[in-house]
């Protein structure tokens, strides 16, 4: 891609420094990236020593390929897509014998679409319903609302159909909503 069409990278020259093995540079972007990527990674796995350790193995990989990086989209964002990546192999070797979602909770394919108007004061109760979904529900609706990925990248991330991301979706927010008025 030509430097006119690249994307405006305001760390390029950390970057850069990293590129020749400064591990001031490296020191210096994990001090900026640090705490987005462990939110990231624990909306993503729901435990806070797991999210700890895929986010140290993410700037690993980032570190270790950051000559791969070619300033296509921001470095922030770049960096985002090797944590949710790492979160999500490791989400996939920790896989336990599953039961189908539907089977689960009873729910038909016929899914209710009411969206959920949520107070500021309530997101914390409503980022512990999420901790409570099943791990595929939680998994799409991490990624989509608060990761911000399209349901074509998500279906590309988790190996499904983009239809099936949307009807978890639709059926996640239906879980979400039914775990609220349990609080109630």
């Amino acid at each position: 891609m030509s430097s006119k069409g690249s994307y405006p990278n305001v760390h390029q020259v950390l970057v850069n420094r990293c590129r020749r093995g400064d591990s001031s540079a490296q020191f210096e972007i994990y001090r900026l990236y640090h705490r987005a990527m462990y939110n990231t990674s624990i909306r993503i796995v729901g435990d806070a020593t797991e999210a700890e350790d895929i986010m140290q193995d993410a700037f690993f990989k980032a570190f270790d390929k950051i000559n791969t990086y070619r300033n296509e989209v921001s470095f922030g964002a770049w960096l985002k897509r090797i944590v949710v990546n790492t979160a999500l192999d490791f989400v996939k070797k920790r896989k336990l014998p599953q039961v189908s979602i539907d089977e689960a909770y009873g729910l038909s394919d016929e899914a209710n679409e009411e969206d959920y108007n949520y107070s500021p004061e309530s997101v914390e109760q409503l980022m512990n319903a999420i901790k409570e979904l099943p791990e595929g529900y939680r998994l799409v609706v991490t990624l989509f609302y608060i990761e911000g990925y399209s349901h074509d990248e998500i279906a590309d991330m988790l190996g499904i159909t983009s239809s099936t991301s949307r009807s978890q979706l639709v059926r996640a927010k239906k879980r979400l909503g039914e775990l609220l008025k349990l609080k109630e």
